[in-house]
C-alpha cells in the first residue's frame, strides 16, 4: 500500500502548523495508516475484480487481485478498522476538520463504489482524486491552525495529473472491460498533456512556498510528461511508472527536510 500518500500528508499537514509533533495529531496519523488505506485500496479491489482479471500487473507486487470469496473478510476489516476512528473524531474535532475527514473518505469510496464509480468518469476520475492532497487541509483544521493554502491546492493539482498519468498503462485492460477513464478518452499523448498542466500548476503553487520543492517537482514531472510525449504508448506508461511511484517520495522529503529543518531551527514563520 502507498502508505505515503496518506501518512505522508498528514505528516506535512501537522509540520505546516510549525508543530514537530502535536499529540492532538497522533489519532489522525494513526487513521492515516492502516485503517484508511485498506478503505482506499480494499473498496477499490472490491469492484475493480473486472479490470483486475484482465490486467497482468494485478496479483503482483504492483497490485492486488481478489477472490469474491475475500470480499466479505474485506468489508469487515474496512468497517472494523475504521469506524472507532471516524466516531472519535465526530466526538473530538472541530466540526470544519470534520467536514474535511467525511469529503475525503466519501470520495475515496465512491471513486470505487455505486452508485458514483468516479473511476469510471473521464476527467472526474482523475479529479477526484485531488481528494489525496486533503490531509494538508484535515490536519491544520484538526489543530485549530490555519492552512497554508498554496500547498493545499498545489497538492490538490498534483494529485489529479498523477492519477492520470498513472492510468496510461492501464488503458487497454480498461478498455476491454468497458471502462473510460481520462487515460482511454485522452490517449497517452493527450494524458501527458493533461498531467502535464496540472503538474505546472502545482509547481507555480508550491513555488508560493517553497522554491527548492517547486524545482524538484518541475524537474520530475517534467521528465515524466516528455518522455511520455516522445513516446507516447501504453508500454512506456508502464516503464515510467516506478519513477511515477517514486515521485512523491522525492519530493515529499525535500518538503520534509525542509519543514524540519524550519522548525528545529526555529525559522518557521
Amino acid at each position: 500500500m502507498l502508505w505515503i500518500n496518506t501518512i505522508g500528508t498528514g505528516a506535512l499537514g501537522m509540520w505546516l502548523t510549525g508543530q514537530l509533533l502535536d499529540v492532538a495529531a497522533i489519532p489522525i496519523i494513526l487513521w492515516l495508516t492502516l485503517p484508511f488505506n485498506l478503505l482506499i485500496y480494499g473498496v477499490n479491489d472490491i469492484f475493480d475484480q473486472d479490470t483486475d482479471a484482465l490486467n497482468p500487473r494485478k496479483g503482483s507486487i504492483e497490485g492486488a487481485r481478489i477472490e469474491p470469496r475475500e470480499v466479505r473478510l474485506i468489508v469487515w476489516g474496512v468497517v472494523v478498522s475504521n469506524l472507532p476512528f471516524l466516531v472519535y473524531f465526530l466526538v473530538a474535532l472541530p466540526p470544519l476538520a470534520i467536514a474535511a475527514i467525511a469529503l475525503y473518505t466519501a470520495v475515496f469510496v465512491f471513486y470505487s463504489a455505486p452508485p458514483l464509480q468516479l473511476k469510471r468518469r473521464p476527467f472526474l476520475d482523475s479529479i477526484s482524486n485531488a481528494a489525496y492532497g486533503l490531509p494538508l487541509l484535515i490536519m491544520p483544521l484538526a489543530l485549530e491552525s490555519t492552512p497554508v493554502w498554496p500547498a493545499v491546492a498545489g497538492l490538490l493539482a498534483w494529485s489529479v495529473a498523477k492519477h492520470a498519468f498513472d492510468a496510461v498503462q492501464d488503458i487497454e485492460e480498461d478498455r476491454a472491460s468497458g471502462i473510460t477513464t481520462t487515460a482511454v478518452l485522452l490517449g497517452p499523448r493527450g494524458t501527458a498533456v493533461w498531467s502535464g498542466a496540472w503538474w505546472i500548476v502545482s509547481t507555480v503553487l508550491f513555488a508560493v512556498v517553497s522554491v527548492p520543492v517547486a524545482v524538484v517537482n518541475a524537474l520530475i514531472a517534467g521528465t515524466l510528461v516528455v518522455w511520455l510525449l516522445l513516446r507516447p504508448t501504453t508500454a512506456t506508461g508502464h516503464r515510467l511508472y516506478p519513477l511515477s511511484v517514486a515521485f512523491p517520495y522525492v519530493a515529499g522529503s525535500v518538503a520534509s527536510g525542509i519543514l524540519l529543518a524550519a522548525i528545529v531551527f526555529e525559522v518557521y514563520p
